[in-house]
């Protein structure tokens, strides 16, 4: 599994852009496919889970002036406080997020029910002492932000799933804090994002995800293998 952290890519691959917003992926021939976004609320820019990158900058421009960097689960500081720092606006971070900021060396605001006055809206997927994790929807255009629980990496999907629920989610889908939503699209912290038939592919992704398991843990023990 080829997995860099905290070296700055030139390799930079672009995702999911839409009216409102655009995604990246740093490291293109990585297996997890860290993808990061960000969402324009009225000009300004929302940076989410960023991996930075060579051309970073210039691609955020075309869509106006970053607002701040949001890290949405607590093992995604990545490239945050860099990212942060050079556009000179603090990180912001899910207020149940305990003992993260004292990893970023930048400047940390917090949010809770909503991300500063954007209007988008923080859904609390998980929150325990190993896994905290936000989800953010945008009620404005149905913009689905999910970091981790959902993915469409080849790490998180199987059989005819487009979007898949993480390995170590998949007995316990993200379904009762999701219910309600009815996304236009979905962006994930791990591969491309979802943009047609939203609703139907994440009711498929949450709903199948427990009988679902056991192929996708076969397929990822066969993919380990050795040759």
């Amino acid at each position: 599994m080829t997995f860099r952290v905290d070296e700055r890519a030139t390799d930079l691959r672009e995702i999911d852009r839409y009216d409102r917003g655009v995604g990246w992926i740093a490291h293109p021939d990585e297996r997890m496919q860290r993808a990061s976004h960000a969402i324009d609320v009225d000009g300004e820019l929302w940076v989410v889970d960023p991996v930075d990158a060579d051309g970073l900058d210039e691609l955020l421009v075309e869509h106006g002036d970053v607002a701040g960097v949001v890290v949405l689960l607590d093992r995604h500081k990545r490239d945050a406080a860099a990212v942060a720092n050079r556009h000179d606006v603090p990180v912001y971070l899910p207020r149940q997020f305990d003992g993260v900021s004292e990893e970023i060396d930048a400047p940390v605001a917090r949010f809770s029910d909503e991300l500063s006055d954007t209007g988008i809206e923080a859904h609390t997927l998980v929150d325990n002492r190993f896994w905290c994790e936000v989800a953010l929807y945008d009620p404005a255009d149905g913009t689905l932000v999910v970091p981790e629980s959902l993915g469409t990496a080849e790490f998180f999907v199987t059989g005819s799933e487009r979007l898949g629920v993480h390995p170590m989610r998949r007995l316990v889908p993200p379904r009762a804090q999701l219910e309600g939503l009815s996304p236009t699209r979905i962006l994930v912290g791990h591969g491309p994002g979802v943009h047609e038939h939203a609703p139907k592919i994440l009711e498929h992704a949450l709903s199948g995800s427990r009988w679902r398991t056991p192929r996708l843990y076969a397929k990822t023990a066969w993919g380990m293998r050795p040759f």
